[in-house]
Parts: C-alpha cells; structure tokens; sequence
C-alpha cells in the first residue's frame, strides 16, 4: 500500500510518501510545495492545489492521509491554515482517494511514542524509520509521519480483518460433505462376509 501524507500550509506543504508491504515500510519521496508571500491567497491555494494533483498522479497513492487545525495560534492562523487544508483536501477528492485526517498528537504518538513530542523529535525518528541519509525539513517530516501513523492505522485494520476472517471460517457452518463425512464415520461399520468369516475362523 502506497500512502500519501501531507501537512497543509500556505507558506510551505510538506508531503511525504511512503511504501507499507507487511511489516516493512520503504521511504518513496518528500518534499514542500513552496509559495511566495508576495503572490495573492487566491494563487497561492491554486499553486497548492496544482501541487497535490501532480504528486497524486505522479506517485499514485492508495491512501492519503492529512494533518487536522492545530487550533492553537490565533483564529486568523487557523483559518489560513483551513485554506490551504481546504484545497488539499479538494484535490484528494477529485482523484476519489480514500483519506484519513489525523490529529497532530496522533501522529507524534505514533512516531515517537509521546503525542507531546517536539518537531526535531519527529524528525529524528521519522529518519530513523526510513533510514534516510539527513533529516527532513520539517513541514516534510510531518508529512511522512502522518503517511507513516496511517500506514501503521491500515496494518492495524489489515490485520484485525485478516483475524476476523479467519474466525468467521472457524465459525462458520460445517459444509454438507462434512456433515455427510462425520455422519458415515459415527455409524457402527457392518462388517462384510468375508471379513465374518475370517473372524469367525480365528477364534
């Protein structure tokens, strides 16, 4: 499964891309989608959005996963951010991918075991996950960990069903040839003539 994660911004959105096979994970690219402040808003959620729909149709993802608001700074700050956000999310749509949202803590969580982790901690595990030669760049590192959290959500999923499934075939109704099988076997056997006869003389 091949899943792409983004960390919407409208100064920088980070993306990464990563590979889950099993239980293996193999790093496929990351990066920023960059934009000039001096640009109007309107160019700059067109150049993200142009963005995210190249790097759908050049990486093909299976699933993409997206960072929600970090309501944390002011109003104005989290209503950008829900631009850039809201563009991102539009792209992902329109390519009819399936998609998960994931809280900032989620995904520190799940890459570095505390959902209060610091960003030079994200980067740090993040490269030490994909055995990457440097650190990515923040707004990259977040990226490639929400692909690496919801990576780590799908196996989970995968698994749990892989697990259902089998119980469900365990449960299941035993089928008319096996009824019919345990049937013949309870039955007291007759025995044949000759085997009577050959019973009969060696007592």
């Amino acid at each position: 499964m091949r899943i792409l994660g983004i960390d919407p911004g409208t100064n920088a959105t980070g993306y990464g891309v990563v590979e889950r096979d099993g239980a293996r994970m193999r790093h496929v690219a990351h990066g920023v989608i960059k934009t000039a402040r001096a640009q109007s808003m309107a160019l700059r959620l067109a150049q993200i959005h142009a963005g995210v729909v190249e790097l759908i149709a050049l990486h093909l993802p299976d699933h993409v996963a997206i960072e929600q608001i970090f309501v944390a700074a002011s109003g104005r700050s989290a209503l950008v951010l829900g631009q850039a956000r809201g563009v991102a999310l539009a792209a992902i749509g329109a390519a009819r991918l399936p998609f998960d949202e994931l809280a900032p803590q989620q995904i520190k969580l799940a890459v570095t075991g505390t959902g209060a982790a610091e960003k030079v901690q994200v980067q740090a595990m993040v490269r030490r996950l994909l055995a990457l030669d440097a650190l990515p760049v923040r707004d990259a590192a977040d990226a490639l960990a929400a692909a690496i959290c919801c990576a780590q959500m799908q196996g989970s999923l995968m698994g749990g069903a892989a697990t259902a499934t089998r119980a469900q075939a365990n449960a299941a109704p035993p089928s008319e040839a096996r009824l019919l099988w345990e049937a013949s076997a309870s039955r007291p056997r007759r025995r044949t003539r000759a085997a009577q006869f050959v019973l009969r003389g060696a007592r």
